[in-house]
């Protein structure tokens, strides 16, 4: 298994961080989504700002964006990510000629900015139970769900070679696509052991939403679909019930957490502790680039908990790690295997081999023991630790 931390002269060399869920298209949205259009703000405020910039992306644009994006994430220290991808079509739904441009696109762009990308091909199918696509969903969705699957067929045959890429399917959510599709894109993603990643209990709109519909929440509904494994993973979990974070643990499923986008959009605070103890394997994503901060997303999975549960120290790391190496684990290992970059997808070895550097006479390290360089990093760092290039 590969050490979690090695010295290099001044350099302390980790396994390469990972944003396991990332819109690079948000990237663009920085500023423009924090004055309140009425008296306050919510998700679904936000929502519209976002479908916005969404439909008004062209190739270029996308293009373009999503390069700043990458370009933001490998010189604060990513070295993989998973972009949860879902502009898909022209304005109004009429697909590209060529009916994977957009995502072909946005693969060479995090390729040009030196990344390892998992390209989750997202599937979205209408606004809600009993309703069609609405204003810019028509960009991100499809009729059918074999029009899906051959979108990601062609993903795989252009990109299947190319040892630094990976493809993925992706269900948006229960709100966004039926139960049926759920269930035939995980059939296909285990015939051909690929990562299967959804958005699970975000906000509590959702819940409500699928209760309504199936009179069950989420994680209920896709533990009867038969869909939690250990490739299965749910991003936020923001609103989960303790009884759904056994299931997700029964499963060994992995919640990719996003601290950052999560408090600015007020979310909430995803129960950690529940997820921990019940033997879920977390992940973080830098999601909608508000933040460009992989030591705050990781950070954040320990400092939210202290808010939320008002003590300092909030778990012990697995297998005698210390807390500063458990959540290095969850911002570098763990993400990679969420990505598919581990057919094992067992324990923390991994063939991950993607690397971090860090400068250990940065001013934010200075004075301190190498026996306490990674705490101090990932508890006091700053992006000036990190050795870009």
């Amino acid at each position: 298994m590969r050490p979690l931390q090695r010295f290099e002269g001044d350099g302390l060399v980790l396994p390469g961080w990972v944003s396991a869920h990332s819109h690079a298209f948000q990237f663009g949205l920085r500023g423009h989504t924090q004055r309140a259009p009425t008296e306050t703000g919510t998700f679904w405020s936000w929502r519209d700002a976002m479908f916005a910039a969404a439909d008004a992306l062209d190739p270029e644009s996308i293009a373009a964006v999503s390069r700043r994006a990458f370009r933001a994430l490998y010189r604060a220290g990513v070295r993989c990510v998973g972009e949860f991808h879902y502009v898909h079509h022209q304005p109004g739904g009429e697909p590209y000629a060529q009916r994977t441009l957009l995502a072909d696109l946005v693969v060479d762009a995090a390729l040009a900015e030196g990344l390892r990308v998992t390209l989750l091909r997202v599937a979205y199918a209408r606004a809600g139970a009993g309703r069609g696509p609405e204003g810019a969903q028509r960009r991100f969705s499809d009729a059918d769900v074999d029009d899906v699957l051959r979108d990601v067929e062609a993903l795989r045959a252009r990109w299947g070679d190319d040892p630094r890429v990976r493809v993925g399917v992706a269900p948006h959510s229960v709100r966004a696509v039926r139960a049926e599709w759920i269930t035939a894109m995980h059939a296909y993603a285990s015939a051909h052991a690929m990562p299967f990643h959804m958005h699970v209990a975000e906000v509590v709109g959702e819940v409500e939403e699928c209760l309504a519909e199936y009179g069950r929440s989420p994680v209920e509904l896709l533990a009867d679909l038969g869909v939690l494994d250990a490739r299965f993973v749910g991003v936020h979990g923001t609103n989960l019930a303790a009884h759904e974070a056994r299931l997700l643990g029964q499963a060994r499923a992995f919640v990719c957490a996003c601290p950052t986008t999560e408090r600015d959009l007020g979310d909430g605070l995803t129960d950690l502790a529940a997820l921990r103890d019940a033997g879920v394997r977390l992940c973080v994503g830098i999601d909608s680039h508000v933040v460009t901060d992989p030591l705050e997303e990781m950070r954040a999975l320990e400092a939210h908990e202290r808010l939320r549960l008002r003590r300092r120290v909030t778990f012990a790391g697995a297998e005698g790690r210390t807390l500063a190496e458990q959540l290095l684990v969850e911002g570098s290992v763990h993400g990679a295997q969420a990505c598919g970059w581990d057919a094992s997808l067992a324990g923390t070895q991994t063939s991950w081999d993607a690397d971090t550097v860090v400068d250990l006479g940065a001013e934010a390290l200075a004075g301190v023991e190498r026996s306490h360089a990674l705490d101090a990093l990932i508890f006091s760092g700053n992006l000036a630790c990190v050795r870009s290039r």
